[in-house]
């Protein structure tokens, strides 16, 4: 399988006051096309910082990160922005939709900054709508849905410019258990049809969907693992 991701020797340091802290420290590790990986690790281990380096929301210290054979570790924010909204769907535990947009306008957004033409854009929304199984609550905002509905209108925004990558923050943290399992059924699914999807949670449970679960401590990759024990995905309609 090709390579999504490669990185080499990530360091990311941060200056709090006089004093510098290591959030990763030498981090190195690959990530294929199709696979399903969760990233997990306790409070402080840098698991926030790598999914930030890997989002092209932050640059490292130092190291190479290589995202579809482009190395993006040192690039300016502008150029980041670019290739976030071409590779990479965000999909955030606090869902992060705009209160004022309908659920159409807030799947459009990332086509908008991709320079979308509107007829296209609006087409491409709904179809990603259709696809987690909305269509018929896209005229509704935010404040009218429920917070299922609301994570599934983000899953429907990630998917909208068809990107290279699935990053999923914390995907079920604000959500209750039936809820959770429905949301991690529809990012099963999302794999199955040939994503790659990056899951970060602290939740053993929901890392047991993925294939692969890659462990941090103190900065630095503690475990990297085939899941043994994944929990088989319903692929529910």
């Amino acid at each position: 399988m090709n390579k999504v991701i490669e990185i080499k020797g990530i360091v990311k340091n941060y200056q709090v006051g006089t004093v510098q802290v290591k959030a990763l420290r030498s981090v190195t590790l690959d990530i294929k096309k199709n696979e399903y990986v969760a990233i997990m690790g306790p409070s402080g281990s840098g698991k926030s910082t790598l999914m930030n380096i890997l989002g092209c929301l932050d640059t490292p210290t130092s190291g190479e990160y290589i995202l579809n054979g482009t190395d993006v570790s040192k690039m300016e924010d502008n150029m980041l922005a670019e290739i976030r909204n071409k590779e990479i769907g965000f999909v955030f535990q606090t869902f992060n939709l705009l209160p004022r947009y309908t659920a159409l306008e807030n799947v459009m957004l990332p086509l908008i900054y991709a320079g979308v033409p509107r007829h296209e854009r609006e087409g491409q929304a709904i179809k990603s709508l259709e696809e987690v199984g909305l269509a018929d609550r896209m005229h509704h905002k935010p404040n009218e849905l429920s917070g299922g509905q609301r994570q599934r209108v983000a899953i429907a925004r990630a998917l909208v410019n068809t990107p290279s990558i699935i990053l999923a923050d914390e995907p079920t943290g604000n959500l209750d258990s039936k809820t959770s399992y429905d949301i991690m059924d529809l990012l099963d699914k999302i794999h199955e049809s040939g994503n790659t999807v990056i899951l970060v949670t602290h939740e053993e449970d929901i890392a047991r969907h993925a294939h692969r679960i890659i462990k941090l401590m103190d900065g630095e990759v503690a475990t990297d693992h085939i899941n043994e024990n994944r929990i088989e995905p319903r692929l529910v309609q």
